[in-house]
């Protein structure tokens, strides 16, 4: 390995700025449940700071290393201090004042900081003195476990502190894990995630029954039944397969630190649940089947738009899952996904909004007050309910997941779920099949006061 040696000052040179807020954003977006055995593959990679995996300890942690295929570009002399590369566990909290000691030069380079735990330095890859003089080369490879002893909410990082353009080739397997006290067994989920997939094969549970259920309505009232029932109950039952798919994904991480192929329907069923369940949002919001057998022209054209948009945002979602925050392009993958989502839930609104609108049309027009305003407060109900469920899936899960401690992020997971179960039984209570359903009943008696009702009822706003 022996080459133009790199000058001592670029040894000492600090990561980039735009690195290290890169390792804080990666900290705070990492999937809290995204723990097991990672194989990754780092080539001529130039970056300062590399964030591998995150994973939430307890007092019984331990983190196991095997790298082997170390290279560098330009090649290493022996004048280089290898000690500037090597990997590390950091907290976010440890990791703000670290930025805090680089700024104020009280360290040059993260792996010499106290406040993080070094795994292992490259320094010790140097062969060991030979008596003989016999030039011997230094190691390419390493195994190592490092036991963590205190509890907490680790990022695994890769350092290069060197600079000057020095690019790293290298084939990681990390593996992170608790160790059970009482039966020394190895758990792989985050300390934070173990009770995730007892919760996912009660939600399973419950989807199902809410399945049974609904086909017990459709076979008892096949009179007021539509095709969206029907399609309802395909939503229902990819809900369920999804949850018991990744019940069984995060069991098998937890038993043996990899999915066992569970991963994949996983993406499958995720995939067919989120456009059937967005899909279902825009047939209720265009009246479909309830107002009209037919959509139209522009509300096609929604669909057109959110069901391609859902197949981006399921490959943006495998991306970002499998390959980590390691990968270059993950943070332009996590933004992708993001804008999509935000996308998708914004374009499921228009149809609602156009139903509403055309409702308060029309009981202006055919004299039928009273069955449209009743219509009307159906369809501004589920416009609100619709918002309530994107904010709260959206925003406060997320909150959630960011202000609660690393032992308790299942809640934001648990919360979740009973956001989306919450939504599911509301959507099929109000638009169960009725041969006599209230909403669409005309009642004559009320007629005159349902128009008075929308006369002084004003335009509706967003």
């Amino acid at each position: 390995m022996a080459a133009s040696p790199l000058p001592r000052a670029a040894a000492l040179r600090r990561p980039s700025l735009t690195a290290l807020l890169f390792l804080v954003a990666a900290m705070v977006s990492v999937p809290p449940v995204a723990a097991e055995i990672r194989e990754t593959a780092i080539r001529a990679d130039p970056r300062s700071i590399i964030p591998l995996d995150e994973f939430g300890f307890s007092h019984s942690g331990v983190l196991e290393l095997n790298v082997s295929g170390i290279a560098f570009d330009p090649q290493a002399s022996a004048e280089l201090d290898l000690s500037q590369l090597g990997f590390f566990l950091s907290t976010l909290d440890a990791w703000v004042h670290v930025l805090r000691q680089l700024q104020d030069l009280d360290v040059t380079c993260a792996l010499q900081s106290e406040l993080v735990k070094l795994a292992f330095s490259f320094d010790r890859l140097r062969p060991p003195s030979n008596p003989a003089g016999v030039e011997v080369a230094r190691s390419s490879s390493f195994s190592t476990a490092f036991r963590v002893n205190e509890p907490g909410q680790y990022t695994l990082v890769f350092a290069n502190c060197l600079g000057g353009g020095l690019k790293v080739d290298m084939d990681v397997r990390s593996a992170m894990y608790n160790v059970d006290p009482a039966t020394g067994e190895r758990q792989y989920l985050s300390a934070g995630a173990s009770a995730l997939p007892s919760f996912y094969f009660l939600f399973c549970l419950a989807y199902a029954g809410l399945a049974a259920a609904w086909v017990a309505i459709l076979l008892r009232k096949r009179a007021a039944v539509f095709r969206i029932h029907y399609f309802m109950l395909a939503v229902l039952v990819l809900k369920a397969l999804n949850l018991l798919a990744e019940a069984e994904d995060k069991s098998c991480i937890e038993r043996t630190g990899t999915a066992h192929g569970w991963d994949v329907l996983f993406y499958i069923f995720s995939f067919l649940k989120g456009i059937s369940l967005f899909t279902l949002i825009v047939l209720i919001g265009t009246g479909w089947s309830f107002l009209k057998p037919y959509l139209a022209d522009r509300e096609k054209k929604v669909l057109m738009v959110v069901i391609p948009l859902q197949v981006v945002a399921n490959i943006a979602q495998v991306v970002i899952d499998e390959s980590g925050p390691y990968a270059r392009d993950w943070v332009t993958w996590k933004q992708i996904f993001l804008l999509v989502d935000v996308v998708c839930c914004c374009a499921v609104l228009f149809p609602i909004v156009w139903s509403i609108k055309n409702l308060r049309e029309a009981a202006r027009s055919d004299g039928k007050a009273a069955v449209n305003l009743m219509k009307l407060t159906l369809f501004r109900q589920y416009y609100v309910v619709v918002i309530c469920y994107i904010y709260f899936t959206r925003v406060v899960v997320y909150a959630l997941q960011t202000i609660t401690s690393y032992r308790y992020l299942w809640t934001s997971v648990v919360a979740g779920e009973l956001a989306t179960l919450a939504f599911y039984v509301f959507t099929g209570y109000k638009f169960r099949p009725e041969v006599h359903n209230p909403y669409f009943a005309i009642d004559d008696e009320e007629e005159e006061a349902a128009a008075e009702a929308l006369k002084l009822d004003d335009e509706f706003e967003l």
